[in-house]
């Protein structure tokens, strides 16, 4: 419990006075962890799930002649979700600090990756950073809420996880390489096998609420940065970027670039465990 909000302890001890009176065992018992694994799941999405409303809606009603600019509305629409976040505690400071450095190491790469033409934004509006709103580095700041906020609503557990050391290697290399391979070799299939043999071994263990189930991490990491990939398709049809083959209609985003955020979710991981660190299965008794 210690590990919830103080909202969220209120909350789990109100689904608690129901959930305790669920079935235990056959087929009823797995409808229930189903539905619970969708909440929290929904609950740990809810800033994602706020920006990409803020995006999709402003895209279909927000007025061209509006005196505050679309891309400016976003940002204060942004920066307010956050403080209701922090308000009504449904974040806390520690998660806080792990969502700034989403935030910052985003808008950095934002930043190049515009300079370079990978992508681009709708001009308009003062509160950006050169061609960069700077409602852009909430978008990293949703992936990094959405990671802190998973790891403590399952309790994750890890068995056979790797010397920390090595996956902050691992994640400086590939943050470096979104830059590098611009200018030379990429080396982001070196990277994918590199990752492969360092996290192959590891199993991830999830609490829903009565039964604790397992995964191996990396079909873990494949499948979130799909659901990332599903996001940014909904976001550019939002009009929030566009890339290069966008920019005259949109068109679904290409397959490949899941590798891409497969790659992004390492660095995400390895930022969330310098303030999580990874917990092993036997550090709580009955697990």
């Amino acid at each position: 419990m210690g590990r919830y909000t103080s909202l969220e302890r209120r909350l789990d001890a109100w689904a608690r006075s129901w959930l305790d009176r669920a079935p235990t065992a056959g087929w009823r018992s797995w409808v229930v962890e189903l539905l619970v694994f969708g909440i929290k799941q929904a609950w740990a999405c809810v800033f994602g799930a706020a920006m990409l409303v803020l995006i999709v809606v402003t895209a279909l009603v927000y007025p061209e002649s509006a005196a505050l600019h679309r891309n400016d509305f976003l940002v204060l629409a942004a920066i307010a979700v956050q403080a209701l976040m922090i308000g009504f505690r449904l974040e806390s400071g520690r998660e806080l600090w792990v969502v700034v450095l989403f935030h910052v190491a985003g808008t950095v790469m934002e930043l190049f990756k515009t300079s370079v033409g990978s992508w681009s934004y709708e001009d308009g509006g003062l509160l950006h950073l050169g061609a960069v709103p700077l409602y852009s580095g909430f978008m990293y700041a949703a992936v990094g809420s959405y990671m802190v906020r998973v790891y403590r609503l399952f309790d994750l557990r890890f068995d056979r996880y790797p010397p920390i050391w090595t996956t902050v290697v691992v994640a400086a290399a590939i943050y470096a390489n979104f830059y590098t391979h611009h200018y030379v070799l990429d080396a982001r299939y070196v990277l994918l096998v590199v990752i492969a043999a360092l996290w192959a071994r590891t199993v991830m263990h999830f609490r829903v609420h009565q039964h604790v189930l397992r995964m191996p991490l990396l079909l873990a990491f494949a499948l979130v940065a799909f659901f990332i990939w599903i996001a940014e398709n909904v976001a550019t049809a939002g009009g929030a970027w566009f890339y290069p083959d966008q920019v005259d209609g949109w068109s679904m985003v290409s397959i490949t670039k899941l590798v891409s955020w497969f790659l992004l979710m390492i660095v995400s991981v390895v930022l969330v465990t310098l303030v999580y660190p990874p917990r092993a299965r036997d550090d709580v008794d009955g697990r």
